[in-house]
């Protein structure tokens, strides 16, 4: 029988967990998924929130628990978050982020969850988890300049005039092909663990998952060519859309441990399943895609680089990968660094026409403010808080 006082503080913290899970839709995973399709005129604004809300709710449920439990209890050594712990935490992040949809900037949802779940852990007397910290900078510093240099190495490749886009654009879906055939799914693996596709699908064959994913990349490549061939602008355009929905759907898988983490160790205490807390995590994503992402949708669209087709293919394509490894390896990340970093190197493929410098100076100076920012005031509140019961 769990305690009414214990489910009532579950309930504020759920609360403020779903306020964190909106700021984070309309912010980072609701806007920046579909903003380089966007850019290049392939859907409109509106529509592109819709779908990356339904996306984004899809992958929460099938990809959310690594990161979720990362951010819930490997962030801080010693303690166990607490109820009033994990409100503070949540409450400090979703304003700042909050703060950063309504002004047009980027805020890094990652950089502002994990200092304030540090900042609480701290204040409760927790020990750093240096370990998982350095992982954490390891690819919070990688992932511009790598998300950023492949996609200007992608972009140069489809300007190419001697490379047939043809061939680059097939080559580059059937690579797609293959890493969306071995990433890991909850619903396909047995209980508690999940499998990806060409696991699944080689153990029913007795294959093994490398000749499955290379026959997908196989298919992918042919399906492109014969559509580049036949009606090269509907084909680019799909493909482009597909990118923006798999980003979309890694969002989710991402994004939502950001949100709903700090829940974590409070489960036990009220039996709630993880499951359960991660679809209403994805059900708090969905509802800030639709009503708060299309602001800044035309903020990373348009402020940030004029994008065309090829150099929105070129941005995608890292940033779905980079996304993929983080929810892998449970690491927290901003979607926002991802995606910006990613759009900033297609657009210098073209001499840099298009891009925002002055903007991008202030949206990285935002990103390491948020995190200082976030850690620092939610200590002071928590100690506060404390110091006054």
């Amino acid at each position: 029988m769990v305690a009414t006082g214990t489910l009532l503080t579950f309930v504020v913290a759920a609360l403020a967990s779903l306020f964190m899970a909106w700021a984070i839709g309309a912010g980072s995973s609701g806007s920046t998924p579909f903003a380089a399709a966007v850019g290049a005129n392939a859907i409109s604004v509106m529509r592109a929130g819709f779908i990356v809300g339904l996306l984004g709710f899809t992958g929460a449920v099938l990809q959310g628990a690594n990161v979720t439990e990362a951010v819930g209890t490997e962030l801080i050594g010693g303690v166990s978050l607490t109820a009033t712990a994990a409100i503070v935490g949540l409450l400090t992040a979703a304003i700042l982020v909050a703060i950063g949809v309504f002004t047009g900037y980027p805020i890094a949802t990652a950089f502002t969850v994990t200092g304030a779940v540090v900042g609480v852990g701290l204040a409760l007397g927790g020990d750093p988890a240096w370990a998982k910290y350095r992982q954490i900078t390891t690819l919070w510093v990688l992932a511009p300049f790598v998300g950023g240099g492949i996609a200007y190495g992608t972009a140069r490749l489809l300007r190419s005039p001697a490379v047939s886009e043809r061939y680059a654009i097939s080559l580059l879906g059937g690579l797609v092909g293959a890493l969306v055939a071995t990433i890991e799914f909850a619903l396909l693996g047995p209980a508690g663990e999940a499998a990806s596709i060409s696991a699944a699908i080689g153990a029913a064959l007795s294959v093994g998952a490398l000749p499955v994913a290379f026959a997908c990349a196989l298919v992918v490549t042919a399906l492109l060519f014969r559509g580049l061939t036949t009606h090269p602008e509907a084909t680019q355009r799909r493909f482009l859309l597909s990118l923006g929905g798999l980003v979309a759907f890694s969002a989710g898988g991402s994004q939502v441990g950001l949100a709903i983490g700090p829940l974590v160790p409070l489960l036990d205490e009220v039996a709630v399943p993880l499951p359960a807390v991660l679809a209403g995590g994805g059900f708090g994503l969905l509802l800030g895609s639709w009503t708060g992402a299309p602001r800044m949708i035309k903020a990373l669209a348009q402020d940030y680089s004029s994008l065309g087709p090829r150099r929105s293919i070129a941005a995608l394509i890292p940033a779905f990968a980079i996304a993929q490894v983080a929810v892998a390896f449970g690491i927290p990340v901003s979607f926002n660094e991802i995606v910006v970093s990613t759009i900033i190197g297609s657009g210098y493929a073209a001499g840099g026409g298009g891009v925002s410098r002055r903007k991008m100076v202030y949206t990285v100076l935002a990103w390491i403010g948020s995190l200082v920012l976030a850690l620092v005031l939610s200590y002071g509140a928590f100690t506060a808080i404390e110091v006054l019961r």
